[in-house]
């Protein structure tokens, strides 16, 4: 028989009470009873033995139990078709097939089938800080590379963005964490809200740099910055860089659900290809995880602020280098040459400075001054040889000496030489 701590409890102190060494009285002290349920217990337990203190339930089915037909139902399904997902989501899915139970319940049942095991991480001790009042004060952006199309594929890398103070998220799948990424997941949060006041980044290279101001940047009295850090200048985002992943929780945390939910979903819908995860994002998969997860920021104020007039963000997010006008009036770059036209006005001179700038979409620009010049690529170099000029013949090669004959110790040539030195020994007065 199973008996609890306190039901072995009460079997000693009534053992004593039936052997006459306890008084009523002070066994209901010791048990915590009133006099009238210890007289009660007592009773019980003089009529039905160790049995009278077991509880009336215990070994009883609950009156709000499941079916044990659902339940099979339940198991086999998530069996088929949501092995690995946790008990949360796996409600979540199994709801939506008509099968109406709690999450515990449902974790229960997998426990006992010995399909799902619950794993505990050990936690460092971190500062707690309090999160942003006003949506769009501080938005948390950084990269999660994940095998996100199942354990055989290649790993990609999803651009996650998370608001501080309200959890909202919008992500984007790309190959790599790229400045490109970067810059079209932040164009797209400034599409649908407006320009934040500041960005929480790690200290990647897509974000900041640590090479040596240029004398140029020196001159002007500007810090170095990287592509992505020159965009958000533009746009007056300050970038905050952390020196750990736990001081960016949120966004470290919302790479957790990602990581979860996205994953499963992209194996449900047998989606494969970057391109298709992110129609899966864009078109109803991370509103439903906003609506799920967001919540309302702490003050009703958006910090969030307009693009100015006449702006374009096109031209904001984009690559931008300088390069020096030739004597030809060409400039290089990324292996290329470019003609100057001679109608642009102002035409710049020779070693003037000319801002090459390359948008997303492959299209560039050449800025003087600010305003756009007018150019043509010229075609890659190709050597070809004149109609008036002979190509060079190639030298014929050597021929090899299969042997090499010894020349004749006494020959006509030496004999020459040998007659020619003892002659002049001979003027010189010497025998």
């Amino acid at each position: 028989m199973l008996m609890s701590e306190k039901e072995r409890k009460r079997k000693v102190v009534f053992e004593g009470m039936k052997e006459g060494r306890v008084t009523l009285r002070k066994a209901a002290r010791v048990l915590g009873l009133s006099r009238r349920q210890c007289r009660r217990s007592y009773k019980r337990f003089v009529e039905e033995g160790d049995g009278g203190l077991v509880h009336r339930s215990r070994g009883r089915e609950s009156n709000r139990a499941k079916p044990v037909e659902m339940r099979e139902a339940v198991v086999r399904r998530y069996r088929e078709r949501y092995g690995g997902f946790g008990p949360t989501l796996a409600r979540e899915k199994l709801e939506g097939e008509g099968y109406e139970l709690s999450v515990e319940t449902l974790r229960q049942w997998l426990l006992e089938a010995r399909i799902w095991k619950k794993g505990r991480r050990a936690r460092g001790h971190r500062a707690w800080r309090e999160p942003k009042a006003h949506f769009g004060e501080l938005v948390q952006l950084d990269g999660s590379h994940h095998r996100w199309f199942g354990p055989e594929e290649c790993e990609a890398c999803l651009m996650d963005m998370v608001d501080d103070a309200t959890g909202y998220s919008r992500a984007l799948m790309a190959q790599e964490e790229t400045t490109e990424a970067a810059m079209r997941v932040v164009w797209g949060w400034i599409e649908e809200h407006g320009i934040p006041q500041a960005l929480y980044t790690d200290r990647k290279n897509v974000f900041v740099t640590d090479r040596e101001a240029t004398l140029e940047e020196q001159l002007a009295g500007e810090e170095p910055l990287t592509a992505f850090g020159g965009a958000c200048k533009k746009l007056g985002i300050e970038v905050i860089t952390a020196h750990s992943p736990q001081a960016k929780g949120r966004v470290e945390r919302k790479h957790g659900v990602y990581q979860d939910r996205l994953v499963k979903e992209l194996g449900l819908e047998g989606i494969t290809t970057i391109e298709g995860a992110n129609r899966l994002l864009t078109n109803g998969f991370a509103a439903a995880l906003n609506a799920k997860f967001a919540h309302a920021p702490a003050a009703e104020q958006d910090f969030h602020r307009p693009v100015p007039p006449g702006l374009s963000l096109a031209e904001v997010f984009c690559f931008e280098q300088t390069r020096t006008v030739q004597n030809d009036w060409t400039i290089r770059h990324a292996n290329r040459r470019y003609q100057v036209l001679a109608g642009n006005r102002p035409l710049p001179k020779p070693q003037d400075k000319v801002v090459v700038r390359r948008r997303l979409d492959g299209t560039m620009d050449l800025l003087y001054r600010g305003k756009a010049l007018t150019y043509q690529a010229i075609p890659v170099d190709a050597r070809v040889a004149r109609p008036d000029q002979t190509p060079a013949l190639k030298p014929k090669p050597h021929p090899v000496r299969t042997s090499c004959p010894q020349r004749p110790a006494r020959t006509p040539w030496r004999q020459g030489c040998t007659l020619m030195f003892a002659q002049t020994k001979t003027k010189r007065g010497k025998p």
